[in-house]
């Protein structure tokens, strides 16, 4: 009579260094994905924001028809579109006086009163794309929309007719859906700002 081996159960090294690997790749697969996930929660929560303001600047505009005081309205640009919300957003710090965006805190508004800009620091700033110089922020400002009847280039009372407000964003931005390359970035920048 012979014997058969018997094989011991388990695993042997290789059967646990592939299940190492996996996992690993797995792991790296779904951090992607959350980060990808978080950077559209961002995205999305940015523009909410963005909307309550432009509704409340709306009702801002209509109760100005309804009053007969559409005139009054080039008063409102360059002000701080958040005093016209009711609840402010808990994402919001202020008004600031000129401050460096390097020290603001990422994913925060502010109203910056010397330039009157209100401002969005970028959190997942690898995945949004602008020209502007230094950390990435969005910026925005209440402007007059108007016909120019007399066109030229600028407001004129009792000559223009005015529409109503507009918040309109200063600087081109893009959100993205793959991070950011900064030394390619910084190349295209340069580009077109000297074109």
């Amino acid at each position: 009579m012979q014997l058969q081996p018997t094989r011991e159960s388990g695993f042997s090294l290789l059967e646990l260094i592939l299940v190492i690997v996996t996992i690993g790749i797995l792991f790296t697969v779904a951090v992607d994905k959350l980060l990808v996930l978080k950077v559209e929660a961002e995205r999305t929560a940015m523009n909410q924001v963005l909307a309550s303001l432009r509704s409340a600047m709306n009702i801002q505009v209509a109760s100005h028809i309804s009053k007969n005081t559409i005139n009054q309205l080039p008063k409102r640009i360059h002000t701080n579109p958040m005093d016209w919300l009711s609840e402010k957003p808990s994402s919001y710090i202020g008004v600031l006086d000129e401050p460096d965006p390097a020290d603001i805190t990422p994913g925060k508004w502010y109203f910056d009163s010397y330039n009157k800009y209100l401002v969005y620091r970028i959190s997942h700033s690898k995945y949004f794309k602008s020209a502007l110089k230094g950390v990435k922020r969005a910026r925005f400002q209440i402007k007059l929309d108007y016909t120019d009847v007399d066109a030229n280039g600028e407001f004129n009372p009792n000559i223009d007719l005015i529409h109503g407000l507009i918040l309109k964003s200063i600087d081109k931005y893009q959100w993205l859906t793959e991070p950011i390359n900064p030394k390619v970035f910084n190349k295209l920048a340069d580009t077109n700002t000297t074109n």
